[in-house]
């Protein structure tokens, strides 16, 4: 695990997994944050926020711009692993009995008979639509009671950063074992309903959120301002802090 801009993150989909069974081996409930350029952005406007992300296992880096940010800083490659990406990639290993919160009732539909190709068990497996309401008000012990029924190893949960870690950290206190995973838009990408991944080739140039503005404006809009406006200092908060270890570290010798 590597703290970069005030978050854990775990950027090796093998050590994901590793850190998985070690907590379902424990017997105790924890918690996974995908974190994106909001997540990033939200952490450092939000102290409440800031500590709900640092109460999880470990973040895992959704965003194409932060292994930028830490090759510029840091001079070190690092990798962006999507929540697409590394849901797609645990239901194929067949490893886990999983369980999927959130979204529409027609997106679960959905969802399950395209992630039942990847992994045929997936069509005996918990989906739980979830009302559309504040993070205060969902039935957090009613939820937890249907989780804790099915016994999930794995709980997907698609609410929308940063809702949906803020769902997060109020459920898993309740659920008697298991990781839950926050993975964004991740049920819509691989429903195939209301929105799409960008191409393979505006991912790799750093391009995916024009095409989520070009998807939902009014959405997408206010958080790339934000990002836009907190990012560049964060940046040099954290490229201060580097300077001042390196100067310690000199005086130090």
């Amino acid at each position: 695990m590597e703290n970069y801009f005030g978050i854990n993150y775990e950027f090796d989909y093998n050590t994901v997994l590793h850190r998985i069974d070690e907590q379902l081996a424990q017997g105790r409930a924890g918690y996974i944050c995908v974190s994106d350029g909001v997540i990033l952005n939200t952490v450092h406007r939000s102290a409440e926020y800031r500590r709900v992300v640092q109460d999880s296992m470990f973040c895992v880096c959704d965003s194409s711009y932060v292994p930028l940010y830490i090759k510029w800083i840091y001079k070190r490659e690092r990798a962006q692993l999507s929540g697409a990406e590394l849901t797609r990639r645990i239901v194929e290993s067949r490893r886990y009995k999983m369980a999927f919160i959130g979204g529409s009732g027609e997106i679960l539909t959905a969802l399950r008979e395209n992630l039942s190709r990847l992994n045929p068990d997936v069509e005996g497996m918990l989906f739980k639509e979830l009302p559309f309401c504040h993070v205060a008000d969902f039935d957090y012990e009613g939820i937890a009671s249907e989780i804790n029924a099915y016994g999930a190893d794995v709980v997907f949960v698609s609410l929308g950063a940063p809702k949906q870690e803020l769902f997060m950290h109020r459920l898993v206190p309740l659920l008697k074992g298991g990781v839950a995973i926050a993975v964004g838009a991740a049920f819509k990408f691989h429903a195939g309903i209301e929105e799409k991944r960008a191409p393979a080739w505006m991912v790799r140039h750093h391009m995916e959120w024009l095409y989520r503005i070009w998807q939902d404006p009014k959405k997408q809009i206010p958080r790339c301002f934000w990002i836009l406006r907190t990012t560049p200092g964060i940046l040099l908060h954290e490229w201060n802090a580097l300077r001042h270890d390196r100067k310690a570290m000199k005086h130090g010798k």
